[in-house]
């Protein structure tokens, strides 16, 4: 057993399973778009679930995650009592070719 883990590891899906309706579901959140715009700026795997800044709880928090993954955006792992994340930008710009460009530069509802 390499992990010594007590949660399971999360599941990923790959950014050639996901149809564009799931992709622009995920990124039309408000709080997945952050998440999305914070990953975007940090090196891969240097933020845990806990370093971002968003208006909801764990709970919360995890959901929009398991979305994120779900939807081949964000990759994660667990780093000791941390899960650690990633964009997934190369895959999923191969998928879906310019979206995460356009979703990085419009500006964010309210400015």
């Amino acid at each position: 057993m390499a992990a010594s883990s007590h949660r399971a590891a999360p599941e990923h899906t790959h950014p050639d399973d996901v149809p564009v309706l799931t992709a622009l579901a995920a990124l039309a959140d408000p709080v997945r778009l952050a998440l999305v715009r914070e990953l975007a700026g940090s090196a891969e795997w240097s933020r845990s679930c806990g370093s971002f800044d968003v208006p909801v709880g764990k709970a919360a928090l995890s959901h929009h995650f398991a979305v994120l993954r779900g939807a081949g955006l964000v990759e994660q792992r667990d780093e000791g009592p941390k899960r650690v994340n990633r964009l997934r930008r190369a895959e999923f710009d191969m998928r879906f070719p310019g979206l995460l460009d356009l979703v990085l530069h419009t500006p964010a509802p309210g400015r």
